[in-house]
């Protein structure tokens, strides 16, 4: 199996963060005092905002852009939020999925961004915004588009053009980027936007991945197996972020304006609906992660028409 190994560049530039947004009025009960929804600083001509990671021990949060690449940073405890990574840093013209490890490190997916000369396809960055890899996976065409934590401490990441799933980790050599699973033969490749969110299963044996214009959801065993997830008579179509809180499953089904909730077995093997809500219809909502015990929700701006602030991140994305 091919590897890549980073080339580590220097350290990427903090200065001339600018924090945005007035306060929003707060949320009650179980919020304590948190904003209910965080200002976005974005592009008055139009930004599109996608993935976001988050840092449960630091309480802070990542969202990305598609337009430029910048990456976006809040606090849950502040409505203002600060342009982290400015658009164009590192050779990064668009970005989607987010996620961080222990240590506080900020993975971030690049889509289609190395599909043009040799761009990287992904970034590894330090809790203060160090560059620590650019790497380009060891596949043509590969559009990376959501990022999940496994239990060994390495980053995997989907792939939205081929049925496959990368890992991203730090080796005797440096930063490595490898092949992790090809499902091709299993998961059939459809036009459209194929694999997406990822999170582990309950019990951390495998990774529950969606498949966004099917509708299907697929367990990468750790083991190797690959296999589809019964869903039951549940219409998942569209399902683009996930977050697993314990044994339920949100489904941030995007262009369908809804969010599904699923019960999911320990092994990720069984999944069954409990809900479906409504979101807002004037919205899409691409993806979300739980942070200090509430969900957050990103509003992309995609769809039809240009994009036009006010942009933010949300704990209600519900239809009124």
């Amino acid at each position: 199996m091919k590897r890549l190994v980073a080339t580590v560049t220097a350290a990427a530039a903090l200065g001339g963060l600018g924090l945005v947004g007035a306060q929003p009025a707060l949320a009650h009960g179980h919020d304590h005092g948190r904003p209910a929804s965080y200002a976005l600083a974005g592009d008055p001509e139009g930004s599109r905002f996608e993935g976001i990671g988050a840092d449960e021990r630091r309480g802070t949060f990542y969202v990305s852009e598609v337009t430029g690449g910048e990456i976006h940073r809040g606090d849950v405890r502040d409505g203002r939020t600060e342009e982290w990574l400015p658009e164009g840093a590192d050779g990064r013209t668009t970005a989607r999925g987010i996620t961080v490890d222990r240590a506080g490190n900020v993975y971030v997916a690049g889509g289609p961004n190395g599909l043009t000369g040799d761009r990287p396809d992904l970034w590894v960055y330090s809790p203060e915004g160090e560059l620590l890899a650019a790497l380009r996976v060891p596949a043509d065409e590969a559009f990376l588009n959501d990022v999940a934590i496994g239990p060994d401490g390495a980053a995997y990441v989907t792939d939205s053009n081929d049925p496959r799933v990368y890992r991203v980790a730090e080796g005797v050599d440096g930063w490595e980027a490898e092949v992790w699973a090809d499902a091709t033969g299993t998961v059939e490749r459809r036009e459209g936007f194929n694999l997406g969110g990822i999170v582990l299963s309950p019990d951390r044996s495998a990774f529950v991945v969606a498949q966004g214009n099917t509708g299907d959801l697929w367990r990468f065993g750790l083991d190797g197996s690959v296999r589809a997830i019964d869903t039951g008579d549940a219409n998942l179509v569209n399902a683009d972020g996930l977050v697993r809180q314990g044994d339920r499953l949100t489904v941030v089904r995007n262009f369908d304006h809804a969010v599904a909730t699923l019960r999911l077995s320990a092994d990720g093997s069984r999944a069954r609906l409990v809900r479906e809500q409504a979101t807002d219809p004037a919205k899409v909502f691409t993806t979300a992660k739980e942070l200090r015990g509430r969900v957050l929700f990103v509003e992309s701006e995609f769809g039809d028409g240009p994009a036009t602030p006010p942009y933010q991140v949300t704990t209600d994305p519900f239809a009124r």
